[in-house]
């Protein structure tokens, strides 16, 4: 332990020479920017600037460009609440609770809520990846593809199984995502499925974003016009103040939420280390347990601020978690990681276990630089926040067109395709008609996250014992999260047995 602080602090004199320090700010200043961009994110973030970092030295590129990954990840939420678009995929579950809170004029207190419930996520991993590195790393190595799909049952159960929403719709919403997320090639036997009327386009499979900005971005349009239409064109999102007084007030606020932000900040972790997983199934499961474990789960979805807490928790520890295998394994834990990989194999720095003993000063400084970007995402999330306000105030008739088109960019910009964007629009219909017809559209979109995920690792799980189910209750990791996954399937059944037992008792009285 002794060592380890030591190397901290040889890291943090690292991290705080001038250049470095200028770089940090920079990072967290360009992310918070194109994390709320919607359809840049940070991996299109890091893409952009990557050739920026060939004008400093190795070890302060890539301190950048982990400064630029946080940014994105804190200004992923501030599109999602001010405009109900979600920024990146990794803020889709902010969306949830985030809008309805700026709807309410709480746009201050879920932005608030968004930047310290980051700010304790990326700590928490921070400190887990200075004290826990090598442990989790051989049990990210453990984790199969049983124990992956153990996980993804987990996080379909805890939709299902918690009571608030009704539980067929949600079932019907899961299956509508699983549908969408099959479109393409087969994972396994590479043939094309699913391909609508012959549309070549298809077989690329349906884009996340794509999907997100549609039912979010454009469904939240239309249905904000609907309602200001229904009150007459007086909307609540005029209403939204900030005062330092009301800051302080949100910030203790949250004090009653570290449970959230815990659960948050560690799940999203683990989930940030599994290779290929990343912070978007991380924050969309912190979302599910968040509800579980809340004591009023009807709230969730009409403006609860722990459903803003537990994802933005979660996709912040998740993108320090990601970094884990990528510099002991080698193996990048998210799409972004994989561009800081490619980066530091440029610079010559092979990642791997023997890049902790052969580059302590890179590797240190670079942990170090993460406590710095913390810190300083937060104080430039808290100080814009009167700007995202102002934003916000402008009259709804102007707001319209501006995320409209803010859509169009976002559905267009990743791949230049118009293909992309016709589809945007029409999942922004079908989100306008799940909202008219009280379908959730949460699990919808965890099911077309986890959907491709759950397949693969279900299908490999099966070949690997030829056909034998019992795989996923026989392992070590993967047997309890399955024993766990079927009692929250079932807890609907059970919940609805009793009430109906207590009905006839009462009858019988």
């Amino acid at each position: 332990m002794t060592e380890i602080f030591g190397l901290l602090m040889d890291g943090f004199g690292v991290a705080l020479q001038p250049l470095n320090l200028a770089l940090i700010v920079f990072g967290c200043a360009a992310g918070l920017f194109i994390g709320a961009m919607p359809g840049l994110g940070s991996v299109n973030g890091v893409a952009i600037l990557l050739p920026l970092t060939y004008l400093v030295p190795p070890t302060g590129a890539i301190i950048f460009l982990a400064a630029l990954y946080y940014g994105a990840m804190y200004g992923g939420a501030i599109s999602s609440i001010m405009l109900g678009i979600p920024g990146a995929s990794t803020a889709v579950a902010t969306t949830f609770d985030g809008r309805p809170l700026a709807k309410k004029g709480l746009a201050d207190k879920a932005l608030t809520a968004a930047a310290v419930a980051s700010f304790v996520g990326g700590t928490i991993s921070v400190i887990l990846f200075t004290l826990a590195a090598p442990p989790l790393a051989h049990v990210a190595l453990v984790f199969g593809d049983p124990e992956e799909f153990a996980l993804m049952m987990l996080a379909f159960a805890t939709f299902v199984g918690l009571g608030g929403d009704d539980i067929a719709k949600t079932i019907f919403s899961i299956c509508i995502g699983l549908v969408l997320a099959a479109v393409g090639f087969d994972t396994v036997s590479g043939e094309p499925r699913l391909v609508f009327f012959d549309i070549t386009n298809f077989m690329d499979g349906i884009k996340f974003l794509v999907l997100a900005i549609g039912i979010y971005g454009i469904g939240e349009m239309l249905w904000t016009i609907e309602e200001n239409r229904r009150a007459g064109g007086v909307s609540q999102l005029s209403e939204a103040t900030v005062t330092w007084k009301r800051t302080v007030a949100n910030i203790r606020g949250l004090l009653a939420t570290w449970k959230t932000m815990l659960m948050g900040s560690v799940l999203g972790y683990f989930v940030g280390i599994l290779p290929a997983a990343g912070a978007t199934p991380g924050s969309l499961m912190a979302y599910g347990f968040a509800k579980q474990m809340s004591k009023e789960p009807d709230s969730f979805g009409k403006g609860n601020v722990e459903g803003v807490v537990a994802p933005e928790a979660a996709n912040n520890a998740a993108s320090t978690g990601s970094m884990l295998p990528m510099l002991t394994l080698g193996i990048p834990g998210s799409p972004t990681t994989a561009i800081l990989l490619g980066g530091m194999v440029l610079w010559g720095l092979e990642p791997g276990p023997r890049l902790f003993t052969e580059q302590p000063e890179f590797v240190w400084g670079l942990i170090a630089s993460l406590y710095a970007a913390n810190v300083v995402a937060l104080i430039l999330n808290v100080a814009f926040i009167p700007l995202f306000i102002w934003v916000l105030k402008l009259p709804f008739t102007l707001l319209a067109p501006v995320i409209f088109v803010l859509c169009l960019v976002g559905g267009y910009a990743p791949n230049q395709s118009m293909y992309d964007v016709w589809l945007m629009l029409l999942f922004g219909v079908v989100g306008y008609l799940m909202r008219k017809l009280d379908y959730p559209l949460a699990p919808a979109v965890l099911a077309v996250v986890l959907g491709p995920l759950a397949e693969r690792a279900l299908r490999q799980s099966l070949l690997i014992s030829g056909g034998e189910v019992s795989i996923f209750f026989t392992r070590a990791y993967s047997g309890p999260i399955m024993v766990v996954a079927i009692i929250l399937l079932l807890l609907p059944l059970g919940l609805m047995l009793r009430r109906r037992l207590r009905g006839v008792q009462a009858d019988s009285q």
